[in-house]
């Protein structure tokens, strides 16, 4: 599953290229990874997103060499580019691991120099470091904890940057306390906003879903697609820094387990409204 990196929202606040990123990396990959554009239309219906705007959505999915037109048995739709499968298995990885890295287990660095006439590779370096999670130390010396080391050096070879690059990993021995570091180096304040929104706007569906002893498929649907869409651009912002350098009153742990009880209340009866919306599409 990949992060959410679109620029356009519907009503919702959500954005239906996000929305349909969710649905074929939740539910495409267990059926070939084709989905007919008629089921696409008829699932996004459910999240409040119009025909016209998951049309032009798909289209610039397709422009970014995600999907690719296909017809199966005449019907058209889409199929998921081998680009998209992997930026998925990537996604798997942040979004559904629950991972919290300890102070004993070290740091990595990553110290990079750009040539000047190279500023557009600097530049991708910079967002994609960013993307993986990565604290700004200084000017080109970046820190994460040291579980994301292979997750980096795919990414770094994925997208050519590797030559720029040295990657180290890292203990803090001295001199200052590396919990007054953290905050120049990450911008906590913006991630306990982020995760105090998840939690405003999911906290009470959570709820919700407890008292019900039955479920209704479709709703599920809705409501387990727009969770995941709004999460999982939050473990790519928070790199899952060790407990005891965050402040006392971090909530990304309480923002986890809301996300994961829902997913995990909400995934089988989404699944069976998946399964009866493509067997009649």
């Amino acid at each position: 599953m990949v992060a959410n990196e679109d620029d356009e929202a519907n009503g919702k606040g959500q954005k239906p290229r996000a929305l349909i990123v969710t649905v074929y990396g939740l539910y495409a990959r267990e059926v070939g990874g084709w989905m007919s554009v008629a089921s696409v239309i008829k699932l996004l219906a459910r999240c409040g997103v119009d025909a016209p705007s998951v049309r032009s959505a798909i289209f610039r999915l397709k422009r970014r060499g995600l999907l690719a037109a296909a017809k199966v048995d005449g019907t058209a739709g889409y199929a998921l580019t081998d680009e998209a499968y992997q930026i998925l298995r990537e996604g798997d990885r942040r979004i559904f691991e629950r991972r919290r890295a300890t102070s004993s287990e070290g740091w990595l660095l990553a110290i990079f120099s750009v040539p000047e006439t190279e500023r557009d590779k600097r530049h991708q370096l910079r967002s994609r470091l960013s993307w993986l999670g990565f604290g700004t130390v200084a000017a080109g010396v970046w820190i994460a904890p040291a579980h994301l080391l292979e997750e980096t050096r795919d990414a770094l070879e994925r997208y050519g940057l590797s030559a720029y690059v040295n990657l180290f990993q890292a203990h803090h021995l001295a001199f200052t306390d590396i919990r007054e570091q953290i905050p120049g180096w990450w911008d906590l304040s913006r991630l306990q906003r982020l995760y105090d929104e998840f939690l405003d706007q999911y906290g009470p569906v959570l709820d919700r879903y407890r008292d019900r002893k039955a479920l209704d498929p479709a709703q599920a649907f809705a409501d387990h697609v727009s969770a995941l869409t709004d999460w999982r651009r939050l473990p790519y912002s928070d790199p899952g820094l060790p407990a005891e350098v965050l402040p006392p009153d971090w909530n990304g742990v309480k923002a986890a387990e809301t996300f994961f009880e829902l997913h995990d209340r909400l995934a089988k009866p989404a699944h069976r409204f998946i399964e009866t919306v493509l067997k009649d599409a």
